[in-house]
């Protein structure tokens, strides 16, 4: 039995396709922002124990931290949501200079500034040479709750300019050479400064690789 003729495309009629590709989407302008990060704030945007987090402070869709700031220290961090400009900030490699306030117990001698300066051997190795000098107590805001002093043990303060990013690494500098830390302030990271921001408050600065 001969087979019935094929059936030709009508003029005009639409030629079969595949599956349509989506166009993607383009890349999102990097952001970065500053962000004077309170005491007892973590940072991250969730927490399952109800402490406060980033969230409660910057509602910016697509950010995250670039590098980490303890718990239990205060100022700069920086947010941002580009790669390229996370791993500029947070990776040791690019050896970014952090510079920290700290409140210390005792009254720093210069043999134990010069300790710090030279590098601290500790439980995970020596650290880099820093920049270490004693500092007139700085005009900051209260913290939330107090330092607690021991009437009798003065306290001091420090600048301390480290390029590593070790564990809670200052607080076991000072500690290693005999002035415990009671505050821990970040203030400047590279270029970034916390200059005209207030505890809990950021802002937006152009983001550059």
């Amino acid at each position: 039995m001969p087979l019935p003729p094929r059936s030709k495309p009508r003029p005009g009629a639409a030629k079969p396709t595949g599956p349509r590709r989506q166009a993607k989407a383009p890349p999102a302008e990097p952001r970065l922002i500053l962000f004077n990060k309170p005491f007892d704030v973590l940072t991250q945007f969730s927490d399952g124990e109800g402490r406060a987090t980033l969230k409660d402070f910057i509602d910016v869709p697509g950010v995250y931290p670039a590098g980490r700031l303890d718990r239990d220290s205060e100022g700069l961090l920086l947010l941002t949501n580009d790669g390229q400009l996370q791993a500029r900030i947070a990776d040791p490699k690019h050896k970014l200079a952090k510079t920290y306030w700290v409140q210390v117990e005792g009254e720093p001698t210069e043999a134990q500034l010069q300790q710090l300066r030279d590098g601290v051997q500790l439980n995970d190795g020596l650290t880099l040479p820093a920049e270490a000098r004693a500092l007139e107590a700085p005009q900051l805001w209260p913290r939330n709750p107090p330092v607690r002093f021991r009437k009798s043990v003065p306290t001091s303060w420090l600048e301390l300019v480290i390029k590593e990013g070790r564990n809670r690494q200052v607080r076991r500098m000072t500690a290693a050479v005999g002035l415990p830390t009671l505050r821990l302030v970040r203030v400047r990271i590279g270029d970034w400064t916390l200059e005209g921001l207030d505890q809990g408050q950021w802002r937006e600065v152009p983001a550059r690789r």
